[in-house]
């Protein structure tokens, strides 16, 4: 019986543990197809069809990297480089901002709940 629990508990820790991570892949990889299918996009800072190419296979390397352990450092840096440019976008235009911080911010906070270690000070002493 106890054992059961044991498994019970680790199996809902790990959903819990994915549950941000998925939540944060349902707004990147809708962008990113939309950049590629709907490239030729107006009203933005810059209507290149290549930049928004670029931008989406740039947000597609970014979430598979966060979605891979072993990467995950390298997936959260792409991915928030690309959100941190966008609020800057955001506060150019005079949208509103505060939403894009948020899901930058939930980024780093998924990244954190999956691997509290790359976030913590390594000291020798």
């Amino acid at each position: 019986m106890a054992e059961q629990k044991k498994g019970l508990e680790k199996a809902l820790s790990r959903i819990l543990i994915w549950l941000p991570t998925l939540a944060i892949l349902l707004f990147y990889i809708p962008n990113a197809l939309d950049k590629l299918i709907n490239h030729n996009q107006t009203g933005k800072i810059v209507e290149s069809s290549v930049v928004m190419i670029t931008a989406g296979v740039f947000i597609f390397i970014g979430t598979a990297l966060f979605l891979y352990n072993k990467t995950l450092l390298i997936g959260t840096s792409i991915l928030v480089l690309y959100m941190t440019f966008i609020v800057l976008i955001h506060i150019y235009k005079g949208k509103p901002a505060e939403i894009v911080i948020l899901i930058l911010m939930a980024t780093v906070f998924a990244s954190y709940i999956r691997k509290p270690k790359l976030f913590s000070r390594i000291t020798d002493s």
